[in-house]
C-alpha cells in the first residue's frame, strides 16, 4: 500500500527553450531547429533564479530543442525519447510566420476557425492531441515500473497545451506558456493506472 505521498506524482511540464524562429514567430513544428544563444541564456538564468523543480526522471520529445532543453536543466538524467510528443505538422504552414501568410486564404480561413481547422498538409488538432495523449499512456507505462515521486517533460508549447487541456480541462489555448517556463501538476497514481 503506498503511503498519501506515493499516491501522487508531481509532474513538472517546461517547454523547450527559444530558438530562432521562436524569436521570429514562425511556426516550428517538423524542423528540428536546435536552441539559439539567447535561448540558452535564458535558460541559465531561470535555472540560476531557481524556476525548475527537482526532479526523478525526466521523458522529452525527440526533437533537438527539446533534448538541448533537458540537457541544459537535467545534466544528471538521461532522459526518455516520448516520440509521440514531436510538435504538430504545421503543414504549409511550416516555418512561416505572419508576414509570410497574412495573404495566403488557407492562413485567412484557418485563423477565422479559431484555430481548430487542420493545418493544410499537416495536423488538426484532434490528431495531434490524440497523439499526444498516446505518448502520455506511454510515458504512465513506464513509471507504472518506477517509484518516481517528480517526474519532468521537457517538450512543445503544443504539446504542454494538448495534455493539460485533456487531462487538467479548460480551453487548449489556455495552457499556452513561453519558452523555458512551465507548469506543475499533481496527479494521482490512480490516474497513471487508468491511461495505460
Amino acid at each position: 500500500m503506498w503511503n498519501r505521498t506515493d499516491d501522487q506524482v508531481i509532474l513538472v511540464l517546461i517547454r523547450h527553450g527559444a530558438t530562432q524562429a521562436n524569436k521570429e514567430h514562425r511556426y516550428l513544428g517538423r524542423t528540428d531547429e536546435g536552441l539559439s544563444e539567447e535561448g540558452i541564456e535564458a535558460l541559465l538564468s531561470y535555472q540560476k533564479q531557481g524556476y525548475y523543480p527537482n526532479v526523478d526522471c525526466l521523458f522529452v520529445s525527440p526533437m533537438k530543442r527539446c533534448l538541448e532543453t533537458a540537457q541544459i536543466l537535467y545534466p544528471d538524467l538521461k532522459p526518455t525519447v516520448i516520440p509521440e510528443w514531436e510538435e504538430t505538422d504545421f503543414g504549409k504552414f511550416e516555418y512561416k510566420n505572419y508576414e509570410d501568410l497574412k495573404d495566403d486564404p488557407a492562413y485567412q480561413a484557418w485563423i477565422d476557425s479559431g484555430g481548430t481547422m487542420p493545418f493544410p498538409e499537416g495536423e488538426s488538432r484532434e490528431q495531434f492531441q490524440a497523439r499526444c495523449e498516446k505518448g502520455f499512456s506511454r510515458m504512465c507505462g513506464i513509471l507504472s515500473r518506477k517509484k518516481a515521486g517528480a517526474v519532468g517533460i521537457i517538450a512543445h508549447g503544443g504539446t504542454i497545451m494538448a495534455l493539460l487541456s485533456k487531462y487538467c480541462g479548460n480551453d487548449y489555448y489556455d495552457y499556452q506558456v513561453r519558452n523555458g517556463r512551465g507548469f506543475v501538476c499533481l496527479m494521482e497514481r490512480e490516474r497513471i493506472w487508468d491511461t495505460i
